[in-house]
């Protein structure tokens, strides 16, 4: 457990969330990054009043750190108020994925007991491939998220604060969640990883990166599906719901819909705005340790939701369940063992 004293919080809030192509062609909403950086002053309001006393954070290009520090230095000046110092990261700054893995790699060494992610799906998916243990905080900023929560900042910032502290027991407030490895069928190089989803597609090239047209999917599969998801993982979840606690994932071979090899149809959200028809050839269960080949013989690979591998006959791949994906934070459990256990109370009783 993390001690009062010694307790540091890692903040990373992606400023590049929220803003993909799907505003174009589904009408989903933007996210700016003043609210960003107005959820992250609340969460850090949270995690002072608990004894947070120090918070590291990634930079960023657009404005959200610049917001939280000027923020900070007013709010040093009220009486009353605590605020955990916050540091910002010096990270060399590309305006990629690479950002956000060397502020995680920087917030390693730092020893964070927990990472706060403001950011959507890919997002936490990026910040699982280097976290590690160090359990993870999510809220919900992009576009169709399943993964993090869409909940009110402060109340994550007590959460956070609570597990940071060792206050909660982590077998009570932490949740051990699953992932899909993608690798070469010889098993050689790195395997890629999905939360949700792994998608093939038959485009041939990532190009805007979001899919959105449902010709051109010809297989997935998914670590758990929620019948109220928007995205992919909707589409197994409104067909047979999987919860994110079953130790099984779902892999459909999809088909046109209506066509001889589709038996059965459904009508999915698959994006913010975007119903569609999707057929579906085969749904079985995808169990941990049992690699499932791809069949596509050429296109493009997504991870959770996003375009990431093109591929051709000569890179065969396949697709694993593994149930040691990253650490989250239940934030309803650990709250109420907070309460149930007087966590809070600030009384003499």
């Amino acid at each position: 457990m993390s001690s009062r004293h010694t307790a540091v919080v890692g903040v990373i809030a992606n400023p590049a969330s929220g803003r993909d192509i799907r505003r174009l062609i589904s009408h989903a909403s933007v996210f700016p990054a003043v609210e960003k950086a107005n959820m992250v002053q609340r969460m850090l309001g949270a995690m002072g009043a608990l004894g947070i006393e120090r918070v590291v954070m990634m930079p960023d290009l657009i404005g959200i750190c610049g917001s939280v520090v000027r923020a900070g230095e007013r709010l040093q000046a009220s009486p009353g108020l605590r605020w955990p110092r916050l540091d910002v990261l010096d990270v060399q700054l590309e305006g990629s994925a690479a950002d956000t893995l060397a502020a995680v790699e920087r917030m390693l060494e730092e020893g964070v007991s927990v990472i706060a992610v403001i950011g959507g799906d890919g997002t936490n998916r990026v910040v699982a491939a280097r976290c590690g243990n160090v359990p993870l905080a999510t809220l919900s900023s992009g576009t169709n998220n399943v993964f993090p929560d869409l909940r009110e900042a402060t109340v994550t910032g007590l959460a956070v604060g609570l597990v940071a502290l060792g206050k909660v027991p982590n077998d009570v407030a932490l949740r051990r969640n699953k992932v899909l490895r993608v690798r070469s069928n010889s098993n050689t190089g790195p395997a890629d990883i999905a939360l949700v989803d792994v998608c093939v597609s038959s485009l041939s090239h990532v190009g805007a990166r979001a899919l959105w047209n449902p010709e051109t999917l010809s297989e997935l599969a998914v670590t758990f599906a929620e019948s109220d998801a928007v995205g992919l993982s909707s589409i197994p979840g409104l067909l047979e719901p999987l919860s994110r606690d079953d130790p099984r994932g779902l892999y459909l071979e999809l088909a046109r819909p209506g066509s001889a090899s589709a038996r059965m149809n459904v009508i999915a959200p698959i994006a913010p705005g975007l119903v569609a028809e999707i057929g579906v050839a085969r749904m079985q269960a995808l169990m941990p340790g049992m690699p499932m080949p791809l069949k596509t013989a050429r296109g493009t690979i997504a991870f959770d939701g996003e375009r990431e591998i093109e591929f051709s006959d000569a890179a065969q791949r396949v697709v694993e369940l593994d149930l040691s994906g990253p650490y989250t934070i239940d934030v309803d459990r650990t709250l109420a063992w907070a309460a149930r256990n007087g966590v809070l109370r600030a009384d003499s009783a």
